[in-house]
């Protein structure tokens, strides 16, 4: 098969994911063999190609915003049959017996392993998933359409949660590419006020045909006090005007994995009357569910932009210089 795999983490400019051919994966016990019909091009994606996540598996075939469909069983695996379409998302592995797991938070298992990090991912034409983690997909959607869901949709509604957004609240947006235009139709779904804040003029314009109150630039201030934030972007900076943005009590949830230096913090006009910043680690498959079971009750506008598999490394250089506003998809 072909796949696209991390020669040496680097600046994507430089190129650092080799095309290769390679043999097929084999589904072990318990896990599925899968031929990948669409797989994301996330943020992640670029923090494993570049180095700022460390290297967990040398030469790692990344991607975890996969569909596929089922082409074998490995040993032990009841639920499913060959041919099902299902869903392949970042959590691959929970210990289930640690304190965390325990406690309904196998998000913070200090044994989790992730898809396109631990193990190899999507960008390629066949890819596996332990059965346990794999997602049932709700009907209404291409291929392409699903495959954003799976991390952005799902990290974006889990950061939502954080947030803790009152009802009819009031929500700011900081960055809105492919997991922020999915979470934006979320809450307006649930009745929220939606303003954003990004650098890109393109995703603006996608976030008022979405139905969202205003879009304006990522440092600027939104038109009224919000009472919930989530910061998408990967930029510490922005942490500073985000809680400076929000209302007495609000909270602001960091939805990345990866975040530059947030600057000092000023007691009184930063974090002062009750104000909290949370950080987003992760999923539980519970979150997933919900999620997924939303965007069945709900169909959501999914923006993608294809690319050929072959195309990978060039999706990921588009992503890293804002070249399109919502999700780019590989499609072998």
């Amino acid at each position: 098969m072909h796949a696209w795999r991390v020669t040496h983490p680097a600046p994507i400019t430089q190129n650092p994911l080799e095309w290769v051919e390679i043999p097929e994966p084999e589904a072990g016990p318990g896990e599925l063999q899968l031929r990948v019909l669409a797989c994301g091009v996330c943020r992640t994606d670029l923090h494993v190609s570049e180095g700022d996540l460390p290297v967990h598996h040398e030469h790692v075939i990344p991607g975890h915003e996969v569909v596929g469909e089922v082409t074998a069983l490995g040993e032990g695996v009841t639920g499913f049959a060959v041919g099902d379409r299902v869903g392949v998302a970042w959590l691959r592995h929970t210990c289930g017996t640690c304190k965390y797991c325990r406690a309904g938070a196998e998000n913070l298992c200090p044994n989790s392993r992730y898809t396109g990090w631990d193990a190899n991912g999507g960008y390629a034409e066949v890819t596996t998933v332990p059965a346990d983690f794999a997602y049932r997909l709700p009907d209404g959607y291409s291929d392409a359409e699903l495959a954003p869901l799976l991390c952005a949709g799902i990290i974006g509604y889990r950061a939502l949660e954080r947030a803790e957004l009152p009802e009819g609240g009031v929500l700011g947006l900081y960055g809105f590419g492919g997991s922020a235009h999915l979470t934006a139709q979320v809450a307006l779904a649930r009745g929220a006020r939606v303003h954003v804040l990004t650098r890109d003029e393109e995703a603006r314009r996608l976030a008022l045909e979405l139905g969202c109150a205003s879009a304006g630039g990522a440092y600027d201030m939104p038109p009224e006090p919000l009472d919930a934030a989530i910061l998408f972007a990967p930029v510490g900076d922005i942490v500073i005007p985000a809680m400076r943005a929000l209302d007495r009590g609000g909270t602001l949830a960091c939805a990345g994995i990866y975040l530059s230096d947030i600057p000092p913090l000023h007691y009184e006009t930063d974090l002062f009357y009750e104000k909290q910043l949370r950080s987003v680690t992760s999923n539980t498959r519970g979150d997933g569910e919900a999620f997924l079971a939303f965007a069945g009750e709900h169909h959501l506008d999914v923006t993608t932009h294809e690319y050929a598999l072959a195309d990978g490394q060039r999706a990921l250089q588009d992503l890293k210089a804002g070249a399109f506003a919502g999700a780019a998809v590989l499609v072998p």
